[in-house]
């Protein structure tokens, strides 16, 4: 094969893998994705053009080609196989209509699981008020004496303004400790799908007996204007992750006809929204629970106003928000 045929031959596809490689590195602060329809035959593409680079080679073509082809190969290899960098586009588009739409499409089983976690949680905090020797069932004496201490209004911590950086280390415990009791509860899915449900269960039993015996303390005010601010974004995140979890692991036994990777493929198309936008919601309830919650100073009926206006956007949110006008 000599050099002019080769180039007559392979020319036009060198120029589409230009244009389409120019194109993209112009835009690679943004975006490293390729166009929809060069998507699909851009690993062919590539191939090819390794190939023809070899071909250069091994017949000592023009040092000029080979540098061309060289190029050429070193681009689309960091198309092929880079990372995606992070998009506030894309960012703010999953949670304008991504996460709100993908929430709605399971809505039945959000409501189910939902029914499921405040349904025990209140029937729990009945039982303990009923009952208050119940709460031991639960959890240990000491436990229950450090849950007192927290909302006992006349405790040395209560009313007395923290300082910044104390409310900065709580809020990196808050984070952990959300974080990990969320995917803890996704990642019970792996057990048919019972092991979430089963931990989100656990967790409205736990719940639902702390406010029965903070209740029976007398401290329900400070109980209740404490939670109140941030329970909206972290209950409704434990739940959807609840709900991952159990999608992913549902599809492990139904496969409806195909195989189980491929089910579990399908299934994490709907679970990653999922849980992704749950742990954002637990970073929220994090910072809520920081540096506004824990603020006692504030009356409590502004806390009480901020956290019911926190339930209605919520709700506003996961019922309108990425929906498309006809």
């Amino acid at each position: 094969m000599t050099q002019r045929n080769f180039i007559a031959k392979r020319e036009n596809d060198w120029k589409e893998m230009e244009l389409i490689l120019t194109g993209n590195v112009r835009k690679r602060f943004f975006s490293r994705s390729l166009p929809y329809n060069k998507a699909a035959g851009f690993p062919q593409a590539y191939r090819q053009l390794l190939g023809d680079l070899n071909t250069a080679r091994s017949n000592g073509f023009d040092p000029a080609l080979i540098e061309r082809l060289n190029r050429l190969t070193l681009e689309g290899n960091q198309i092929l196989y880079s990372i995606k960098p992070f998009s506030l586009r894309a960012f703010l588009e999953f949670f304008r209509r991504t996460f709100p739409r993908s929430v709605r499409a399971q809505w039945k089983s959000f409501y189910v699981f939902f029914l499921i976690f405040f349904g025990l949680a209140i029937f729990f905090a009945l039982v303990s008020i009923r009952f208050p020797g119940f709460v031991y069932e639960i959890m240990s004496p000491w436990e229950a004496a450090n849950l007192e201490d927290m909302y006992n209004p006349e405790s040395f911590y209560y009313l007395r303004p923290r300082k910044i950086s104390t409310d900065a280390d709580m809020f990196g415990f808050y984070i952990y400790n959300n974080i990990s009791i969320a995917f803890i509860t996704f990642a019970g899915g792996i057990l048919a799908g019972i092991g979430s449900l089963f931990i989100l269960a656990a967790n409205a039993v736990f719940i639902g007996v702390a406010a029965g015996h903070i209740i029976n303390c007398g401290y329900y005010g400070t109980f209740f204007s404490f939670v109140v601010g941030h329970s909206a974004f972290e209950l409704s995140a434990i739940i959807l992750s609840a709900l991952a979890g159990f999608h992913l692991g549902y599809s492990l036994l139904v496969t409806r006809g195909q195989n189980r990777g491929a089910a579990l493929r399908e299934a994490g198309k709907t679970a990653l929204p999922l849980i992704s936008g749950s742990a954002f919601m637990l970073v929220i309830a994090a910072i809520i629970e920081a540096f506004w919650s824990s603020r006692h100073e504030i009356p409590q009926n502004i806390r009480f106003a901020a956290g019911g206006t926190m339930i209605v956007l919520i709700t506003l949110y996961f019922v309108f928000a990425g929906r498309t006008r006809t």
